[in-house]
């Protein structure tokens, strides 16, 4: 848990931001080292570094749990955090053995979504209802860290791909770090075939540094796109959010940090491939360990704000143009900045995968660096085939499916629906969702966390401010999640101690492996809770005409006293 040094809410304020940052990408680059706008890059490995990543970007409505001895982290005065792996395996010493108890109910058993369930905001709010101002100043974008994305016509189309998004409302993508949108498109041919475009994004009146090629796609293809940002909350504007039948809230209420395009439509597909064997999706595997690969909705995989973000590249010129990262793109653009989206789709495909000696699930991509990419369509679509035991899926203590500050069954659902997750049966209780999720996490991520500890001590961290290796970033990153998911008001303590140096980095991790029970949890395979309707059930629209300007500083996962 966070403790330490640092006044107890300046730590939160700080925490709560990081517990949301994003995966660098490691990837060999010709670009030189990103200072000051989102990423660096170390030996081969693109390392998120930027300052700006570190400020506090995460609003919670939960109250803070008390904190306990289980949950403590020690500050200690070791040297700063290199961006490579540290020499030798982290120590860690487990606590706790207990008895066993019986995963909790993953809410994970209803269907996919038919038909779209969530909006384009038009006068939008945030999580907590606080409207969020259409007409900044860039001074105002870089304080609120909202900004608006124009979806270009037609979207879907070959055409539409290769035409640029423009980011907005004051908004820069010199400011990538804090203010930076990326796109990724997932396409699926009739014949079962996958294929991954990013389309760009440039800063609104700039021209791409070089013009996008636009991709071959297949007659009766269906095209996705999954929106991912760096900042607190975007949303989308122009005809082509509703030609793409696009999503980024339910009612006025944002998401925050992610928006989709045809989602539905893409899974309901994909599920029919799948099931009729024209789409064959890869099995997980099993590492070098001789543990399960892991896909999105494991336990050990998820954290606060799960499913979310993109593993999108782009690359920015000294001028502030920007263009994607392919191969003759990164020739041609010599001394060019890497810019990445902070994503925990590439959290498992660049780090923990390859830690372990596992295997992501790719697509042919001609805007990558690479040959093939991931995406989170890819992730997602592994998920759903192949995940091995309790199943993770969004639940209603995220803080992206807040309504007015409350949880809220149809934003989970909306959610849900962008990443083809099974939905909530009406009339879900949705306190015991969310301590049913919060028992898995607590029980089973530790525990796997501990299995690989060796290996991914001997990993670069995503994120060097956060922890100096892998494993120390995902204890750090665990730990954070257990305090914003609010996860103590269900009986529950933070299973993760984590030691951290004079700058907040964590050197050290260590597991409380006793097995722990939610209090209103329900076991796995009893029927859904339900309870009935409430006075002042959330409200989409809270909050849309009071003129307020949010300033929530919601930031993405990869934070954790560190910082995911």
């Amino acid at each position: 848990m966070l403790t330490g040094q640092r006044p107890t809410a300046r730590q939160r304020r700080q925490s709560k931001r990081r517990a949301r940052i994003a995966a660098a990408i490691a990837i060999p680059v010709a670009a030189g080292v990103a200072i000051g706008a989102m990423a660096a890059v170390n030996g081969g490995s693109l390392n998120i570094t930027s300052a700006s990543f570190w400020r506090h970007h995460h609003h919670r409505v939960f109250p803070t749990p008390t904190v306990t001895a289980s949950g403590t982290m020690t500050a200690t005065a070791s040297a700063s955090p290199t961006a490579s792996a540290s020499a030798s395996p982290t120590a860690s010493t487990t606590t706790g053995t207990g008895g066993t108890v019986a995963p909790a109910n993953s809410f994970a058993g209803g269907a996919l979504a038919t038909a779209q369930l969530g909006d384009v905001a038009t006068a939008p709010v945030d999580g907590t209802g606080a409207a969020i101002n259409l007409n900044q100043t860039a001074a105002e974008a870089a304080a609120s860290l909202n900004c608006s994305l124009t979806v270009p016509a037609n979207p879907l189309t070959a055409a539409g791909l290769a035409t640029p998004w423009q980011l907005g409302d004051g908004c820069s993508m010199a400011n990538a770090g804090t203010e930076g949108a990326f796109v990724e498109a997932t396409i699926l041919s009739p014949n079962g075939q996958l294929s991954v475009y990013s389309p760009l994004v440039v800063t609104t009146g700039t021209q791409p540094a070089a013009a996008p090629v636009a991709p071959t796609i297949a007659a009766g293809s269906v095209v996705e796109i999954s929106v991912g940002f760096n900042g607190t909350n975007l949303f989308l504007t122009g005809a082509g959010a509703a030609q793409g039948n696009c999503v980024d809230a339910l009612g006025q209420s944002v998401f925050g940090q992610v928006s989709t395009c045809n989602a539905v439509a893409f899974y309901q597909a994909a599920a029919g491939q799948i099931a009729n064997g024209t789409l064959k999706v890869p099995a997980a595997g099993t590492g070098t360990n001789g543990q399960a690969c892991q896909t999105s909705r494991a336990f050990p995989v998820i954290d606060q704000d799960q499913s979310d973000n993109v593993v999108t590249q782009y690359l920015i010129t000294a001028g502030g143009q920007t263009a994607v990262n392919s191969p003759a793109n990164n020739a041609q653009l010599q001394g060019a900045t890497v810019l990445a989206n902070g994503s925990d789709n590439a959290l498992i495909s660049e780090f923990m995968d390859p830690a372990t000696g596992c295997t992501p699930f790719t697509a042919a991509d001609s805007t990558y660096p690479k040959p093939n990419a991931p995406s989170q369509v890819l992730n997602e679509l592994q998920a759903m085939a192949d995940q091995q035991g309790t199943l993770a899926v969004v639940p209603p203590n995220d803080e992206m499916t807040l309504v007015g500050g409350q949880m809220s069954i149809d934003k989970t659902n909306a959610y849900r629906s962008m990443v083809g997750q099974p939905l909530l049966p009406a009339g879900t209780d949705l306190a015991t969702v969310a301590a049913s999720y919060c028992q898995n996490m607590v029980n089973l991520a530790p525990a796997r966390n501990n299995a690989d500890m060796a290996a991914d001590s001997a990993f670069a961290s995503p994120v060097p401010a956060v922890g100096n290796n892998l494993a120390t970033f995902l204890g750090n990153r665990l730990s954070m999640s257990f305090v914003n998911l609010g996860c103590a008001n269900y009986g529950l303590t933070n299973p993760v101690n984590v030691t951290l140096d004079g700058n907040g980095v964590a050197t050290a991790v260590s597991y409380n492996l006793a097995q722990q029970t939610a209090k209103g949890a329900a076991a796995a395979g009893s029927g859904t809770p339900t309870t009935a309707p409430v006075a002042g059930a959330p409200n989409p629209t809270a909050g849309q005409t009071t003129g307020t300007q949010s300033r929530s500083h919601r930031r993405h996962r990869f934070f954790n006293p560190s910082g995911m």
